[in-house]
């Protein structure tokens, strides 16, 4: 049975495209600015969203995201806001995921969470910090309501750990271009494009770039190697900067899909990755 996010990137790859997938973290900067500024984003040409659930130990994340996920709690957003996101932007027609590390889903109970995301309409979950080995259950409650399992490998994965995790992906798979965490970097890893065929050579899921990824130009570089360009801190740091300089949310939401719709021309190939 193909998922919302297999047709997703059977649609880009027609296209002769990469798929464009933006993240931000629900609740900021209020729940109803959030969803604001997701759907502008799908207006804007991203293809797939990852709603972010604010965790008060990430791991992963840089300091922008952990900038706006503080600010997010700080506001008392919940798991139930979350869903409440992933709803209202599911409505738009975009595959939709949560990102999310596994303590707070552990804590709301896996099967539970399952059954609440796939009501919501969303697609999937990316949970970076799940182990293969560990990840029976919610792999489980994840087939039983039709949910995508997305795992993350890294350039340090590996040939079987990136054999292990693909086997239990579905929808695409996670390549976490550089050592680290996330945040936009001039450059993007120049371990991608080896790490994208590294996936290649063990699955045919969708391979999606992330971290690091912060311009158009540097959209269309990783789509001219994978299936899915992932984009996070740049499209935080828009809503941060508009909140610093006390910008009402129509100007934040103008400035967002500006950088999503630069973003959507480089992975079309409106822009050479060479810009």
């Amino acid at each position: 049975m193909h998922s919302r996010l297999d047709a997703c990137f059977a649609t880009a790859r027609e296209e002769g495209r990469s798929a464009l997938i933006g993240y931000l973290p629900a609740g900021f900067p209020t729940v109803d600015g959030a969803i604001a500024a997701m759907r502008a984003m799908v207006a804007a040409g991203v293809d797939v969203v990852e709603v972010g659930l604010p965790y008060s130990d990430p791991t992963m994340d840089g300091p922008v995201i952990q900038d706006a996920a503080d600010a997010a709690l700080r506001g008392g957003v919940s798991t139930a806001d979350v869903l409440r996101t992933v709803e209202a932007v599911a409505e738009t027609g975009a595959p939709t995921l949560v990102m999310t590390y596994w303590n707070p889903v552990d804590r709301y109970g896996p099967a539970r969470f399952a059954a609440d995301l796939a009501a919501a309409g969303g697609a999937g979950t990316i949970t970076p910090d799940l182990p293969p080995e560990e990840s029976g259950p919610w792999l489980a409650a994840a087939a039983e309501h039709g949910l995508d399992p997305v795992f993350l490998v890294a350039p340090s994965s590996s040939d079987e750990r990136i054999k292990r995790v693909a086997d239990i992906c579905r929808g695409f798979v996670y390549a976490a271009s550089l050592m680290g965490v996330t945040g936009a970097r001039a450059e993007v890893g120049n371990a991608a494009a080896g790490l994208v065929g590294r996936v290649r050579a063990v699955s045919d899921l969708p391979v999606a770039v992330g971290l690091g990824v912060s311009s158009a130009a540097q959209a269309a570089r990783v789509a001219s190697f994978a299936d899915g360009v992932i984009v996070g801190s740049a499209l935080v740091r828009v809503l941060l900067e508009a909140r610093r300089r006390g910008a009402g949310e129509s100007e934040a939401l103008k400035d967002i899909g500006a950088l999503a719709a630069e973003l959507a021309a480089g992975v079309r190939g409106a822009v050479p990755a060479s810009a």
